[in-house]
């Protein structure tokens, strides 16, 4: 069996964005042939997953593999599939690990092959989560997709093609649901939006912020339905999706139906054998978990964090590379009797979809200040929030930035300023963070 009763001193569990930027790391601090390897259940070597609800789905110039191997998301080099090669690490690919066995520092896969290890990353990120998971009458006909890996996305790119303004439902107004509107809109689909909520992305986004999104969302064509939910489908004789029926009493017809209703972390392996929290794995400030040699990184670790003074769990790419590195950086300094520092996160969220751009860096709770030319209609709209909290700037949004004015609402954000008066923030705006 392929495989069964490997060894290896250093294995990655998950072959995502974690993953590659872990085997990067590990090569750059020194790793010898045959030491490391990657298990993943794709079919291909780990690459910039961001890429699938942007430009994989756009009809001219669309992103394809090789182009979007990590690290391209950083500025970093591509690593192609001979780069592992070359650095004598194993690409273990198309394998599904069905159990862990911490204790024996044990992993088996579907085929029931074995690979023990010294040390072991678990990079195993999020499942999306499913309307089958709720019972959802019909949720289980064709042509109503999910995305979250690169066969999601061709299954998606054959339906967009397959049809002209074809009509299409998404269900879900958070990041998959904003970018992908965007790009079945440069598709030339027929595209409406659902969500239960009152405007879009509310984990992070005020109303006011939303507002210039749903706005410039509908100048593009694109229709929104707010307050609702899909609660049924109907589907013709071959089984493909006809009909979106909401909890409000309307029914949507519908060619294609993509959900986007959030993701929760794959620690099922894990179950038993690792302290968790806040729906994660738990771990230190070095991503070591409760398990001797056990480190868990990206989506599904809790974390102290350094900032904040307190546990969290990160969903989001810039985590999933940041976390992987530091991870491999404690594994190292521990072999070479070295302490390294304790990871030391800004929290950073950003997005692209149509001519648009934005960053966020660091919290968003307490009031909220809007600033700048939000208006859906302009031309060249750039606007941007801050976040107060016991009179501190604690966050900060931005739309349309600069890198240089992106580094300054970053560095706001880090050194929490007392802050004005909440008019005369409004007024100053940008220049408030740039003059510090």
């Amino acid at each position: 069996m392929a495989g069964s009763g490997k060894h290896f001193k250093y294995l990655i569990l998950g072959g995502g964005v974690a993953a590659g930027y872990a085997a990067r790391e590990f090569a750059r601090l020194g790793v010898k042939l045959g030491e490391l390897a990657i298990i993943s259940k794709e079919a291909v070597a780990p690459y910039e997953r961001p890429t699938l609800s942007k430009a994989y789905l756009f009809p001219q110039g669309a992103a394809r593999l090789p182009g979007f191997h990590v690290c391209v998301g950083s500025g970093g080099e591509r690593l192609l599939p001979e780069w592992y090669s070359e650095k004598g690490i194993e690409l273990i690919l198309s394998t599904e690990i069905v159990k862990a066995e911490l204790a024996a520092n044990t992993l088996t896969s579907v085929a029931g092959a074995t690979f023990t290890y010294d040390n072991l990353i678990v990079a195993t990120g999020s499942v999306a989560t499913r309307l089958t998971d709720f019972g959802i009458q019909g949720a289980d006909s064709k042509n109503i997709f999910y995305l979250r890996e690169i066969d999601d996305a061709d299954k998606l790119l054959s339906a967009i093609q397959a049809r002209k303004n074809a009509k299409t439902i998404i269900i879900g107004g958070g990041y998959i649901g904003l970018e992908l509107g965007a790009a079945l809109k440069i598709n030339e689909l027929d595209v409406t939006m659902v969500y239960p909520e009152p405007w879009c992305m509310p984990r992070l986004f005020t109303a006011g912020i939303a507002a210039f999104y749903e706005g410039y969302y509908a100048n593009k064509g694109i229709k929104i339905i707010k307050g609702t939910t899909a609660v049924g489908f109907d589907s013709d004789a071959n089984g493909n999706v006809t009909t979106v029926k909401l909890k409000d009493g309307r029914v949507l017809d519908a060619h294609i139906v993509v959900v986007g209703v959030g993701a929760r972390p794959q620690t099922t392996l894990l179950k038993g054998q690792v302290a968790e929290e806040k729906g994660g794995v738990k771990t230190d400030g070095f991503f070591k978990t409760s398990a001797p040699g056990v480190y868990a990184v990206g989506d599904i670790a809790t974390f102290p964090s350094k900032l904040y003074k307190e546990l969290r769990r990160v969903e989001h790419v810039d985590h999933s590379r940041k976390s992987a590195q530091q991870a491999v950086k404690a594994i190292k300094a521990i072999e070479a009797g070295r302490s390294v520092e304790e990871y030391d996160y800004l929290p950073y969220f950003y997005s692209r979809a149509f001519d648009l751009s934005w960053q966020f860096y660091g919290d968003n709770i307490g009031d909220a200040v809007l600033f700048g030319d939000a208006d859906p209609s302009s031309s060249k709209p750039k606007f941007g929030s801050y976040w107060i909290k016991d009179g501190k700037i604690v966050g900060a949004f931005l739309e349309s930035g600069s890198p240089e004015e992106n580094q300054v609402i970053a560095k706001i954000a880090r050194l929490q300023p007392p802050a004005p008066d909440l008019r005369q923030l409004q007024s100053d705006g940008l220049s408030f963070a740039s003059k510090l």
